[in-house]
């Protein structure tokens, strides 16, 4: 379903998808494609992580009215 969305959302057919993934695979090659997906989860991970510190600094310690 979000496939669909996706490539109905960006304008994407088929072929399109197959010559951008083959592009990607001839630019970084087969063995540096798991490092790159490796790298951005763990980013996003990181991210993810972080954000939910600052919302539970936020709640622990309410701002101060002067």
């Amino acid at each position: 379903m979000l496939n669909s969305v996706l490539i109905g959302f960006l304008g994407l057919g088929g072929t399109e998808l197959v010559v951008i993934l083959v592009v990607v695979l001839l630019l970084f090659g087969g063995r540096k494609i798991p490092e790159l997906m490796k790298g951005l989860g763990k980013g996003i991970k990181d991210f993810k992580d972080a954000s939910k510190g600052v919302e539970g600094d936020s709640a622990a310690a309410p701002e101060k009215k002067d």
